[in-house]
């Protein structure tokens, strides 16, 4: 009987161009060379391999749908799709510090930032000689972040910030910080605020059971005085760092996927030469289902993904495109992770295989840039014009 062992089961790839398939290509290569052999150390520590940083810039995976203006590397959206699947095909810690970097610091510059922010921000965030966060989310204000309590007070030629932000991926490491914050009338404006800034400090939070090879920490803003001109001038308002989100979400649709596929890869394997009652676990009705089960999921949103991208290259993707795929996407690899644990039994709470490593780590996910419920809400205010949360 012919095995069709690739986790392409529809041929997507031959709606690729040759430019995406290498890139992807790339992208899988470098991340089982560099990245892959010490996930394992850096996930039991806690820690992410900062050394790579340099790795990942040369690579041109900061931003790299950006322009070749400011040091990027000027691909479509779906070949930045792709390296975001690559990355997350080895954990979702690595594809988050690329993601936070490119989609949540480097784009919020490009599209808001004045020219002099661009030219001196951009090139050293996509070379990794800076790293970035992004400050939204607060002790008290996830999903509804237009209840946020942090401040900015215009001073003469600074701005002075209060408040505190949480779950912040990269801030204990980050050179800069883009902090949303109310202005004096209420209105929610972007801050550049750089490493050393007094008043400025970001605590690593500890005692994580996912994402552990990704640093996260929190970011208290004490009477913190910046120059006016670190203020993002080309924006006003939630819209601002709700389309930061949009362009993160995005390489999260992609990124899931490569999570899923490794995980469906493994259970695959496993079952093909793990014998139990003198044949195969994978000639066995159950195990068969699941794995069937899995690649149909994985295809689905291969091609519901693909469609994202190309809309999003032609200008035409909505905020409620994203968050279909979001529902669809995470909630797809987190159900695969978790049944390809099952086919490995014992074996897979080990940290010798990845798919428990997977699922862990897409449980943050799933609530992440935008709970799956706030997601399901979006889609059903979009198709019934009738508002679930919004007053």
């Amino acid at each position: 009987m012919p095995q069709l062992n690739s986790p392409d089961f529809f041929n997507s790839s031959s709606l690729l161009n040759d430019e995406e398939i290498l890139i992807q290509n790339t992208a899988r290569q470098w991340v089982e060379k560099e990245f892959n052999p010490i996930v394992v150390e850096h996930y039991r520590a806690g820690t992410f391999p900062m050394d790579l940083r340099f790795k990942l810039g040369e690579m041109g995976f900061f931003g790299a749908n950006l322009p070749e203006k400011y040091g990027c590397a000027g691909i479509n959206n779906i070949a930045y799709g792709l390296i975001m699947q690559e990355l997350e095909r080895g954990d979702s810690g690595l594809r988050s510090f690329a993601s936070v970097q490119g989609a949540l610091v480097m784009w919020p510059i490009h599209e808001y930032g004045s020219e002099s922010q661009k030219e001196y921000w951009i090139p050293k965030l996509a070379s990794g000689e800076k790293i970035g966060c992004f400050g939204l989310t607060e002790p008290d204000y996830g999903s509804n972040p237009g209840g946020m309590i942090t401040r900015a007070r215009r001073d003469g030629d600074s701005y002075i910030l209060n408040g505190a932000k949480m779950w912040i991926t990269n801030s204990p490491i980050a050179d800069i910080a883009l902090i949303w914050a109310k202005n004096e009338d209420g209105i929610v404006e972007g801050f550049l605020v750089e490493r050393g800034t007094p008043g400025f400090e970001t605590p690593e939070m500890k005692g994580k059971l996912s994402l552990r090879a990704s640093i996260t920490g929190e970011i208290i803003l004490n009477n913190c005085r910046i120059p006016a001109e670190n203020k993002l001038p080309g924006i006003k308002g939630l819209k601002g760092p709700l389309s930061c989100l949009t362009q993160a979400r995005y390489g999260i649709n992609w990124g899931v996927i490569g999570a899923a596929m490794a995980c469906y890869e493994e259970a695959l394997d496993y079952s093909k030469t793990r014998i139990q009652f003198d044949k195969p676990i994978a000639a066995f009705q159950l195990t068969q289902q699941k794995l069937s089960e899995m690649i149909l999921e994985i295809t689905k949103a291969q091609l519901l993904t693909l469609q994202l991208g190309r809309l999003k290259d032609a200008k035409t993707m909505e905020h409620y495109h994203v968050s279909m795929g979001k529902m669809n996407n995470v909630r797809m690899a987190l159900d695969i992770a978790r049944s390809a644990r099952t086919i490995l039994g014992a074996n897979g709470i080990v940290d010798e295989y990845v798919s428990l490593r997977h699922a862990n780590n897409l449980e943050s996910v799933l609530t992440y840039e935008g709970t799956h419920e706030m997601h399901t809400l979006i889609v059903g205010e979009t198709i019934t014009g009738i508002s679930a949360f919004r007053v």
